[in-house]
């Protein structure tokens, strides 16, 4: 009896592949190497953190002060992590809750002018954020929510919902009209269908448009440091410009390069979990 004959790729087919595996780690390597850089150079000494920056990794020896350093600045590092945590998570709650409810309604229910007000929602994403920021400062300001990090949380929802609101309409759409039928002849109404038969089918959306408005609002900059005066409230991107000016104009890099490491760990923690349904969540509504 003859072993079966084993199909083999001719050699030019081998070798593209070589040549695309070889360019997909180059690519990779030259992502990942700045993040590399950055670990590395919290572990150098107070001295060593202020010398040229080659090499990148620690030449007298490791240390840690660089975190102790982080850790005991302005009222502690735990403290602007709870600010940040509490603004981020808000941010995707509310915009999850928001963008759903609105995504179903444009998706699956008729009104008079929803073309309209649909684009209307997405015109927004073309007005530069710079541009409307003394208006939400005068709006926070009369709403005495000015230096608050609930008032934060609401300017980060308002920015993500006009992107979230299509993601989740496009979500819906995928959906086949089918399931939603078969579920109203077994009596499943109003939030019971959006909850239990149309919501799992619409995770990956879901997800989705929660860690885009995480990440989001974990990073913002310049929202966080125009709304807030507070020292005590500042947010991790904030306090990192506070760590950069330092006494007569010096830089503590080590510290600097700390604080970006620990506000990195959250951002690749949520992504490499929720990676595979933020793809999927990307490419609903793409093909019907």
């Amino acid at each position: 009896m003859t072993a079966p004959l084993t199909r083999q790729r001719p050699p030019r087919t081998r070798a593209i592949m070589l040549m695309q595996h070889a360019a997909g780690m180059l690519v990779a390597l030259l992502f990942l190497a700045p993040l590399a850089w950055t670990v590395l150079a919290t572990f150098k000494t107070k001295a060593e953190s202020g010398e040229p920056p080659l090499p990148p990794w620690p030449v007298h020896g490791v240390s840690v002060e660089n975190y102790f350093s982080i850790g005991q600045f302005g009222s502690g590092l735990s403290h602007y992590v709870g600010n940040s945590l509490f603004v981020a998570i808000s941010t995707a709650i509310l915009t999850i809750l928001v963008s759903v409810l609105a995504g179903y309604g444009f998706s699956r229910f008729r009104f008079p002018m929803k073309a309209m007000l649909f684009v209307l929602i997405l015109a927004t994403l073309m007005v530069p954020f710079q541009s409307i920021l003394t208006p939400l400062f005068l709006i926070l300001a009369a709403l005495n929510l000015q230096n608050t990090l609930t008032g934060l949380v609401l300017i980060y929802v308002t920015l993500q919902l006009p992107f979230s609101v299509f993601m989740m309409r496009n979500a819906f759409d995928a959906v086949p009209n089918e399931i939603a039928e078969a579920a109203r002849i077994d009596g499943v109404k109003g939030l019971r269908m959006l909850v239990f038969v149309l919501g799992p089918l619409v995770l990956p959306g879901v997800v989705s448009v929660g860690l885009i408005a995480f990440l989001n609002a974990w990073n913002e900059f310049l929202a966080a440091l125009v709304f807030l005066t507070d020292q005590d409230k500042y947010t991790l991107p904030v306090l990192m410009t506070a760590v950069r000016s330092g006494r007569f104009g010096a830089i503590d890099w080590g510290a600097l390069q700390a604080g970006v490491t620990v506000m990195m760990i959250p951002c690749i923690v949520l992504f490499v979990a929720l990676q595979r349904y933020y793809i999927r969540g990307l490419t609903a509504g793409a093909v019907k």
